[in-house]
């Protein structure tokens, strides 16, 4: 009979300086996979994006209402 171990997370003893760097080459590794690739992702995204829709969901904060936007003078005098 084996014995099984409880599956653990791998954790890594790096010290701050190398953990930074492997941050900053990774993120390196990222921009310029993306800047090689931009197209292609681009492509995929709007291929499994949906169709916009014709009702607008969001709303309008700056629609400009004449009635509204006039300032109002006032006319009476005492």
């Amino acid at each position: 009979m084996t014995r099984r171990r409880k599956a653990k997370s791998p954790e890594y003893a790096v010290s701050d300086e190398a953990a930074a760097y492997i941050a900053d080459v990774l993120m390196e590794l990222a921009l310029q996979f993306e800047a090689t690739h931009f197209s292609q992702i681009r492509r995929h995204y709007q291929s499994i994006m949906p169709a916009p829709s014709t009702v607008s969901r969001q709303l309008d904060l700056f629609e400009k209402h004449p009635d509204r936007n006039r300032r109002k003078r006032n006319t009476s005098q005492s």
